[in-house]
């Protein structure tokens, strides 16, 4: 009886085994020909992870019946149901219709600890002389991009939660669109926010509403992302 069990659970894991798959694909910009980079890709069964390269194209495992997940700063967040084919698809991010930042690559939690969420990313991205494996390989160079993205993020969301609309608007005469076509105009970078915080800040952002003024008003926005 043992054993027809045991027979039973290696042909449940060969069937599994089967259905797993590498995803590969292009994103593209809805509506337009144009390939995006740097779109952030998670399947949200396995934990794995995985960025878009320069040229748009993607590959990531996973298996049928799995949940991707696909995020880009300035797009909607987009899903895929993992079917069975092994055909490359194309993904199309359709553009956000506001201006300020308003990525989140994990909605899930509160506060998002890249660190602790994927310890296997900055394992890999360290660089031993001794071992050309952790230098030249695909997985490391993968693990050095989405460690750089991480760290973006983190510095991202420090501005965010210094540079804050509540706040931005308690010392200048701006709301709605206008605020936030002005928040994203001046928007600090984080080394500045690191060095200038309270009343440094302050005169910052009141020197940036004099230029603002004085842009003509055509130049009060930011344009689109397709550019001119």
């Amino acid at each position: 009886m043992k054993r027809y069990f045991g027979f039973i659970g290696l042909l449940l894991f060969t069937a599994g085994a089967v259905k797993a798959q590498t995803v590969r694909g292009t994103v593209y910009e809805e509506g337009s020909n144009q390939k995006l980079s740097n779109v952030f890709i998670k399947d949200i069964n396995n934990r794995q992870i995985t960025l878009v390269d320069k040229d748009g194209k993607f590959e990531i495992r996973s298996a049928q019946g799995h949940t991707l997940v696909f995020d880009s700063p300035g797009y909607l967040s987009d899903t895929l149901f993992v079917v069975d084919n092994n055909k490359p698809l194309k993904i199309q991010l359709k553009q956000m219709g506001i201006v300020l930042r308003s990525v989140n690559i994990n909605a899930t939690r509160v506060v998002f600890n890249p660190r602790e969420e994927y310890p296997d990313v900055y394992r890999k991205a360290k660089v031993n002389i001794l071992s050309p494996s952790t230098i030249f390989s695909r997985e490391s160079h993968n693990a050095r991009r989405l460690r750089r993205f991480f760290t973006n993020e983190e510095r991202e969301k420090y501005v965010d939660r210094v540079f804050t609309p509540s706040y931005v608007s308690s010392l200048v005469p701006l709301k709605g669109l206008e605020l936030q076509n002005f928040m994203a105009l001046y928007r600090p970078s984080y080394a500045y926010v690191r060095s200038n915080t309270g009343p440094s800040l302050a005169v910052y952002i009141n020197d940036s509403y004099q230029k603002y003024k004085a842009l003509p008003l055509d130049q009060r926005k930011l344009p689109s992302l397709n550019g001119p």
